[in-house]
């Protein structure tokens, strides 16, 4: 499959509240089979089924793991949930598969993850929106500043990407992510597309290293599964 991404969104907003322009960027994987992945340097983060060198912060959502396939369930959930790695990451480009199993509830990928003062999760989540809004793999900084891309401010910058997510999420099948973190420059791509090119300037609130968090958001009912999780750390 070729995962060349065909337009993208740009690095910064542009001023004057214009929408961002459009360039080519590809995914920096071209083959996801474990093999593929194994010998380029990648590691597999999910080995047999055994969730070892993970643990939950944050609420008490139910992870399980059967034959490779990690399973996040919340009912009535009060917080969000998040299945972390015990390890932390610096600069890496990272890539697993993702589907909901009903529509019901949010969820999202926290990468460079953190824990604040109060043991909340927070930093910046890849993530997985089953809305009509389709943001999934934008940019959220949990529990901090927010939408960090798109642009909550920039209607246009919205409307564009939202029209790129309705076509190129697959709202109930797996999909494949893949997250690049080179210093302060931050990358997803989604199903082969590049979703987001952010530069992090803000000195303040950049994070350089944490862990991967998967989310099960609180809420009355959220169903999400992972799947093919591999990093490969960047030197």
């Amino acid at each position: 499959m070729n995962y060349i991404c065909l337009a993208a969104l740009s690095l910064t907003l542009p001023l004057f509240g214009q929408a961002p322009k459009l360039k080519p960027v590809p995914n920096p994987i071209s083959d996801f089979s474990s093999e593929t992945l194994t010998k380029d340097g990648f590691t597999a983060l999910i080995k047999s089924d055994t969730l070892d060198g993970w643990s939950i912060k944050g609420s008490k959502a139910d992870y399980s793991v059967k034959e490779g396939v990690i399973m996040g369930k919340g009912n009535n959930l009060r917080g969000n949930s998040f299945l972390c790695s015990d390890k932390t990451y610096g600069d890496f480009i990272y890539t697993f598969q993702f589907k909901f199993d009903h529509l019901a509830g949010n969820s999202g990928c926290m990468f460079r993850g953190l824990v604040n003062e109060k043991g909340r999760v927070n930093g910046y989540q890849c993530e997985g929106d089953n809305t009509p809004r389709s943001w999934t793999a934008g940019l959220y900084d949990e529990a901090r500043r927010g939408w960090l891309f798109p642009s909550k401010s920039n209607k246009e910058h919205m409307a564009t990407f939202t029209k790129q997510g309705k076509r190129t999420t697959k709202m109930t099948d797996w999909n494949q992510i893949t997250i690049k973190c080179n210093g302060h420059h931050l990358q997803t791509w989604l199903n082969g597309e590049l979703r987001i090119d952010y530069m992090d300037n803000d000195q303040e609130n950049f994070t350089p290293e944490g862990f991967f968090g998967l989310q099960v958001h609180g809420g009355k009912s959220c169903d999400v599964r992972w799947r093919n999780i591999f990093v490969k750390e960047l030197k």
